[in-house]
């Protein structure tokens, strides 16, 4: 997914339609003072969003630079004090 747009809040209210339009193939980043306040996008862009949250892989489905990357990683230090809680 492309990076939002960022556009005043100010602008958006103005030209509604116009950002709507562009929401429809990048995402729009609402912004107030500067900052980003709320993201507009399709809405297929956003079910797909919402599909991807509830997919669940089986260990065969992932790629296998996945699987090796999840096989070569090693917690951190601090997790350590966790090994006594794994019996």
């Amino acid at each position: 997914m492309d990076e939002p747009i960022p556009v005043p809040a100010g602008e958006v209210q103005r030209h509604f339609a116009l950002w709507q339009d562009r929401a429809l193939t990048r995402p729009v980043a609402v912004t107030s003072r500067g900052r980003p306040r709320v993201v507009m996008l399709s809405v297929e862009e956003y079910e797909r969003l919402r599909r991807r949250d509830r997919q669940a892989l089986r260990v065969e489905d992932l790629p296998d630079e996945l699987v090796d990357a999840i096989a070569a990683a090693e917690p951190p230090e601090e997790a350590r004090r966790f090994d006594g809680e794994v019996g």
